[in-house]
């Protein structure tokens, strides 16, 4: 396989490149280059004036034609091809800068489930607002009880009219206390088995009976929330797809995510922030960089993050060869989050008591980054679908083995 790029691929590095170090500087400045944070780890901060930030960064994006390369021209995309596409991916990670600008959700997994399973009306109505960042979205599909099992969620919705009455609960929804509108898992058959009767709602969060509220999370950030329905009145135009068949159309939205879920998690980044921490501190009172055992775990972490870059360059080839991303996308979820956290714990390890000291306090390493991300390490092995979720789709829909 040739892994090198053609002059013209290279041509688009260089001056996406020089457009992102120019306008990140000059909306982020010392953000871009701190040791301590990424905009990508702030895109769900309650900062307001970070926030604003934010919304003109995904505006230029948009303007520059680079914030939604995945999409057809006729739906205000750029349509550029799968290489082209890696190459956006590689140079936001290594900026820390957010894949999609303000609208992550939007951008990457709702905007193309509507593209695919939305009515003509839908897509003309919503796709739009999007890309401008003028409606925000969120996707509520967790609830209390349902833990990852998304098919055990209770949310009801019952039809009255021309509208859904929605009553129930959602949590852990991020940036719900920043947008405008959401999508909606609800179950509309309670007598159908449980992955039936379920239905795909498009609604507007300013509509009366809705009330957010936020969760803090250990490490002291408020980037999740718990969204409460009392009597919300959802238009019936407002359904993707069939009645109480919305399982499908969550599975779509699904897949859009975890195909680029092994992307967003930059292990090559960290890789990169550990080799220079191991050459800034010591460990068993020598200079970590210079302690076998250190090295060791370090070229192991190094051999997998290439293997999943490596396998991100089969996934880009069997999309060159025009096959849709499918069950595969799992691996690149399950080896990136995992890697990911074992990343954090060997920081930990490497750090000793200095990893407990956080940000402002005295004598925290590099900011205090590290213990930050100790704690945060296992929220992505978790959201998106679980590991162990992760792990039997990949062993029932890729190795074909029989259900336990």
């Amino acid at each position: 396989m040739d892994f090198d790029y053609t002059p013209e691929q290279e041509q688009f590095r260089s001056r996406l490149r020089a457009w992102m170090e120019a306008t990140a500087s000059e909306l982020f400045g010392d953000l871009v280059e701190s040791p301590s944070v990424t905009i990508e780890s702030l895109l769900y901060s309650r900062d307001d004036e970070l926030w604003q930030k934010i919304l003109t960064y995904h505006r230029r994006l948009h303007d520059a034609g680079y914030l939604a390369l995945h999409w057809p021209k006729n739906r205000g995309g750029s349509e550029a091809g799968v290489v082209e596409q890696s190459i956006y991916q590689d140079e936001a990670l290594r900026l820390g800068l957010p894949l999609y600008g303000a609208n992550n959700f939007a951008i990457d997994r709702i905007g193309p489930t509507i593209m695919l399973l939305g009515t003509e009306e839908q897509k003309k109505r919503y796709l739009a607002p999007m890309l401008t960042g003028e409606e925000i979205w969120c996707q509520g599909y967790s609830e209390p009880n349902a833990g990852s099992d998304l098919a055990g969620l209770q949310t009801r919705a019952v039809l009255d009219g021309d509208s859904f009455v929605v009553t129930g609960e959602k949590v852990w929804t991020s940036n719900a206390h920043r947008a405008a509108w959401q999508v909606l898992l609800v179950r509309t058959d309670p007598a159908a088995p449980k992955h039936r009767g379920i239905s795909y709602l498009l609604v507007d969060l300013r509509s009366p009976g809705i009330t957010i509220r936020p969760l803090m999370q250990i490490t002291g950030e408020m980037g999740f929330n718990e969204v409460f329905y009392d009597g919300v009145r959802v238009p019936k135009q407002n359904l993707v797809g069939k009645l109480n068949e919305g399982w499908q159309v969550s599975i779509a939205t699904l897949m859009f995510q975890r195909a680029s879920g092994g992307v967003r998690h930059p292990v090559e980044r960290t890789m990169g922030e550990l080799i220079a921490l191991a050459k800034a501190v010591a460990f068993d009172a020598v200079p970590a960089w210079n302690n076998p055992y250190i090295r060791q775990k370090l070229a192991q972490f190094a051999a997998e993050a290439r293997c999943i870059r490596l396998g991100r360059y089969r996934a880009m080839t069997a999309q060159l060869k025009g096959r849709v991303p499918g069950a595969e996308s799992s691996i690149g979820k399950l080896c990136a989050t995992e890697l990911s956290l074992r990343m954090a714990m060997f920081a930990d390890e490497m750090l000793g008591a200095y990893a407990n000291l956080e940000s402002g306090s005295r004598g925290a390493v590099e900011g205090g980054k590290w213990a930050s991300r100790i704690l945060a390490a296992r929220e992505f092995t978790i959201a998106g679908g679980t590991s162990e979720i992760q792990r039997n789709i990949i062993g029932e829909r890729v190795l074909g083995l029989p259900k336990g």
